[in-house]
């Protein structure tokens, strides 16, 4: 084992998440160590060559590789440590043990800032019955396969799941010629964002099947096809079954936060991520959490945001700069799933919510309660669960606990 280590912020994750945090820590001067477990930095961005990224936060349109060099660059000007092809394997209080081609060490920090993504849900994940032959992936995995490696997962595909990056593949097995046959959705509105099913389905004829599940997989050596019903309360209805042909399944079915490694960390039941105040600081003084590994995220552009916010206040606790005076609660009200962060403390910032709605609304407004009171209220023509909302808020309007509600056609 080699010498033990010193930092005032640890990052675990080298992804948008993790790179943007270290960074805003490193600029409020603490020494600062991101550990990356795979050879480069960028995360999941490096397969995702589709268009779409920064156009918040830079102002233009990028890939996912062309937004992950940007943070890159950036890293290299500052004085942040960066160790690749390094493997994190325990984290006990402050300490954090790792492995890399020099062998384990330890690292003791001040502050420690989780990016470490979300992994995606398997076949098992979702008890999908039937055999489990060739030419069964994750949207991950079939977007690795073709983006990085070149190779066509299937020519005739059914996708299980709405999400976001099973649109984004429905689109690009089309680009390189496979034929979608379909994209089945359990839930009665999918979970992706309007622009990515218009795009991604809409405009090449892709039907998309609502209420609609995957109940069997058939298949010895390679899959041969799936067998699809209709679905009444999530339980299939047998007189819809019936037989699709298909050389390929895709899963798009969920994903869920890397928490894994922080022993004792306090979860939300509704994202399977941290619970967190407005630092994004977990349960546990001085471990903080943002990106992926916190809540899954719509838009890369919010991850860098909340993310600069995680490592500014890392830096701040480890330098003890940070301050907790008059906390107050966020609570999810009618119509809200879950709110993000719970927690706040009344200075003179301005505070940021993200939520996510119960169920998709029509005509209704979103309000913020203090005290029986209603401080914020925002009309909503339409919005639909599956996408990431936000209110802005200045705290000299709040004095008590808030609640985020959905006021109309909840």
């Amino acid at each position: 084992m080699g010498e033990k280590l010193f930092y005032d912020v640890v990052v675990i994750g080298g992804g948008p998440a993790g790179m943007a945090a270290a960074i805003e820590s490193d600029k409020l001067g603490a020494k600062t160590l991101l550990i990356e477990r795979n050879e480069k930095l960028g995360g999941i961005l490096n397969q995702c060559i589709h268009n779409g990224f920064g156009l918040h936060y830079f102002n233009e349109e990028l890939t996912g590789p062309e937004y992950a060099l940007r943070f890159e660059a950036l890293i290299n000007d500052t004085k942040v440590k960066v160790l690749l092809n390094t493997f994190v394997i325990d984290v006990t209080g402050h300490n954090i043990t790792f492995i890399n081609p020099d062998g384990e060490t330890v690292v003791e920090a001040k502050a420690i800032v989780m990016a470490m993504g979300c992994r995606e849900k398997t076949p098992a994940g979702i008890t999908l019955t039937g055999t489990r032959p060739v030419g069964v992936y994750t949207a991950g995995q079939a977007q690795k396969m073709v983006n990085l490696y070149g190779k066509l997962p299937g020519k005739n595909v059914v996708i299980l799941g709405s999400g976001d990056i099973g649109l984004i593949m429905a689109r690009r097995l089309t680009f390189e010629g496979a034929k979608v046959i379909e994209v089945l959705e359990i839930m009665p509105e999918s979970g992706g964002l309007k622009r990515n099913i218009q795009q991604c389905l809409n405009d090449f004829n892709i039907p998309l099947k609502l209420s609609t599940t995957v109940t069997k997989v058939v298949g010895d050596t390679r899959i041969e096809g799936v067998y699809v019903a209709q679905v009444d309360g999530f339980k299939p209805i047998k007189e819809t079954e019936h037989f699709v042909p298909c050389d390929c399944l895709i899963l798009s079915v969920g994903l869920i936060p890397e928490t894994d490694l922080i022993k004792g960390l306090k979860l939300n039941p509704k994202t399977n991520g941290a619970d967190i105040n407005e630092y994004r600081e977990t349960n546990i003084d001085g471990i903080f959490s943002c990106g992926n590994v916190l809540h899954v995220h719509d838009l890369v552009d919010n991850v860098t945001e909340e993310s600069k916010l995680a490592g500014v206040n890392a830096a701040k606790y480890a330098l003890g700069l940070l301050h907790y005076d008059n906390p107050f609660n966020i609570i999810a009200g009618d119509g809200v799933r879950y709110v993000s962060p719970s927690k706040a403390f009344k200075n003179d910032d301005q505070l940021t919510i993200y939520f996510r709605l119960s169920n998709r609304i029509t005509r209704s407004f979103i309000t913020l309660k203090c005290n029986n009171e209603e401080i914020y209220s925002k009309f909503v023509l339409a919005a639909n669960a599956g996408e990431m909302q936000k209110i802005v808020i200045d705290k000299s309007k709040i004095n008590g606990d808030v609640t985020v509600s959905v006021r109309g056609n909840v």
